[in-house]
């Protein structure tokens, strides 16, 4: 059975600001970082273009390159990978009202260096996966722009990055609102339409975030089940989320551990990591918590991770059989129950 591999990005060890409150802990360098996410156990990185190369608008694209190349040294100092590179273009002023979507064509430009540089940076630093995460994909004002031709410019700045280079893969992180209020591609079901309609749908997919799915009114675990059964899960962000509220990011399993318990046992019943797949955590320490604990949200979502698939492990299969037979569901969802609180 594949032994998963884990990945954490560099932001998820925060310095606790939001959008009502200024910063609660200290910032920790960057190679500080990398070392503790190897104590940890991590395997992976996963980047921003501008976590990689920082101030990246200053730089030629050779020099972004030679960036990365010092960049990659590190890495493998503490014995860590790096799993994608993400364009994070929704903090430039360039693309505040969206960018490959953006009404302004020299905006849309900008957009499309931002995404090459980042296939720049991901071939450098060995990876061929480059996630998009389409924070201000949409629109704010319904009218500003129609959702049709939003829609045809993703798919032509896909077409464009896989024509850029013929063995990245685009993946595609999708996300119902916030911080804009109608997103063009929402959803699981979404990237899968999206990724048809490119030039090579092969190289197109899925990154499932927990709490995007919670977000949109989803089931994590189907849509998880829906990305696999279709061959198109490239990543996962495992998190939770307490309800349909803004993006929390909280520790995985600590809102819903049935839902979490469910999220590990499609991905390992069903070959998840087997052609080399990251369980991505994306979350954040409580905005409150101290320096000295900024890295224990992490323990604690590896931690429950771990155990759930010690649970998974031991599911009894055969008993499943027996109640879908009988139809006695309710005698399957006690011993589901009585499985996580450790009475079975």
């Amino acid at each position: 059975m594949t032994k998963f591999k884990f990945s954490v990005g560099p932001w998820n060890v925060h310095e606790g600001a939001d959008s009502y409150g200024p910063a609660t802990r200290q910032t920790i360098p960057l190679e500080e970082k990398f070392k503790k996410f190897a104590e940890l156990g991590f395997s992976a990185v996963q980047f921003h273009d501008d976590d990689a190369v920082p101030n990246i608008n200053d730089y030629t694209e050779e020099e972004i390159r030679e960036k990365a190349r010092e960049l990659k040294k590190v890495l493998d100092k503490y014995g860590l990978k790096a799993e994608f590179v993400a364009p994070r273009l929704w903090m430039d002023p360039h693309t505040q009202d969206g960018g490959f979507m953006s009404t302004s064509a020299e905006d849309r430009e900008y957009a499309m260096w931002r995404a090459y540089r980042s296939i720049d940076i991901a071939k450098e630093l060995g990876t061929d996966l480059v996630v998009l995460w389409l924070a201000r994909e949409g629109t704010l004002c319904a009218e500003s722009k129609s959702p049709v031709w939003a829609t045809r410019m993703l798919i032509e700045a896909i077409n464009k990055m896989l024509e850029y280079d013929p063995k990245v893969r685009i993946c595609i992180e999708p996300k119902p609102n916030e911080p804009i209020d109608r997103s063009i591609c929402g959803t699981i079901g979404h990237v899968m339409a999206i990724s048809a309609a490119t030039i090579d749908p092969a190289r197109v997919g899925g990154n499932l975030e927990s709490a995007h799915a919670i977000l949109a009114g989803l089931d994590p675990a189907h849509e998880i089940g829906f990305a696999m059964a279709m061959g198109k899960l490239m990543t996962v962000h495992l998190n939770d989320q307490n309800g349909i509220r803004y993006d929390q990011d909280k520790s995985f399993g600590v809102e819903n551990l049935r839902a979490a318990f469910n999220q590990v046992k499609v991905l390992k019943e069903n070959g998840y990591g087997s052609r080399g797949e990251y369980v991505g955590l994306d979350v954040k320490a409580m905005r409150t918590t101290r320096d000295a604990d900024s890295y224990r949200h992490l323990e604690n979502s590896l931690n429950v991770f771990k155990a759930l698939e010690e649970k998974v492990e031991r599911f009894d299969y055969d008993f499943q059989k027996k109640c879908v037979e009988n139809r006695d569901f309710e005698a399957l969802e006690m011993y589901v129950m009585n499985l996580l609180m450790g009475l079975a």
